[in-house]
């Protein structure tokens, strides 16, 4: 019986592997599974064949003061269109990503159960929303917490103030990593890595390859591998066999 155990562990620890490298975070817009989206708009287009979001929500999430969370973008003054593009990008990534299992992490929140931390963003990515970002301005490091909040969107809190952006981010890194609390590392690795999560990419989604070898080594550094365990139960059941 407790090889049989074994072997009913080792294949739902498989079919768990196999749904966080194609699923949806159990947050305020998600679908609860990933699914073809043929009318995805615009910026959000590169996911329509497997995708966490609706087709509305990808609409939304081009829009200034969307019903997604009313953020306001444009709270120390208009943000720049080539900065903007960026936040939409960062949108649709988040919401409509099928491949960010290994980063999602439970949260008692009240818009959402689950959230990203330190997915690897690849190099080029964070440098260019930084870049392109530069001369904007804002007043917070963290835009998850710590904003007023009125019926038109989030606003500064009084005792902060719109500075330029390299001042509040000095550095890609700093953007990438302080934004959105922590939910996407900055790394050095380009998108011909394959080890970097890509937030710009046309043609078939290259960020599956990259979850299953985050996932994959993440189970080698922390537990056995199914045939191990086996091997391990199997192996104690003789010796305790033979020694009766």
């Amino acid at each position: 019986m407790l090889v049989v155990a074994v072997l009913l562990f080792a294949l739902s620890s498989g079919v768990t592997s196999l749904d966080k490298l194609n699923m949806c975070m159990d947050a305020k817009h998600h679908k609860v599974e990933p699914g073809p989206e043929g009318q995805l708009y615009s910026q959000c287009a590169p996911w329509k064949d497997n995708a966490c979001c609706t087709a509305n929500t990808s609409q939304e999430a081009h829009e200034d003061h969307s019903y997604l969370y009313n953020f306001n973008w444009n709270h120390c003054g208009p943000m720049r269109e080539e900065c903007k593009r960026h936040f939409i990008q960062d949108t649709c990534f988040y919401e409509c990503s099928p491949h960010l299992g290994p980063w999602i992490q439970q949260v008692d929140q009240s818009w959402r159960k689950e959230r990203i931390l330190n997915v690897p963003l690849c190099k080029e990515d964070c440098e260019s929303w930084w870049n392109d970002c530069k001369n904007d301005f804002t007043c917070k490091s963290d835009w998850h917490t710590g904003w007023n909040w009125t019926k038109d969107g989030n606003k500064c809190p009084s005792e902060s103030k719109c500075r330029k952006w390299t001042e509040v981010f000095p550095t890609a890194k700093d953007m990438c990593e302080k934004i959105w609390s922590n939910s996407y590392l900055y790394t050095d690795l380009n998108k011909t890595s394959g080890l970097c999560m890509q937030m710009w990419f046309d043609g078939p989604n290259p960020n599956k390859k990259v979850a299953e070898y985050y996932l994959e080594n993440a189970q080698h550094r922390h537990t056995f591998t199914p045939i191990t365990l086996i091997f391990l139960t199997v192996s104690t059941f003789f010796v305790t066999m033979l020694s009766d």
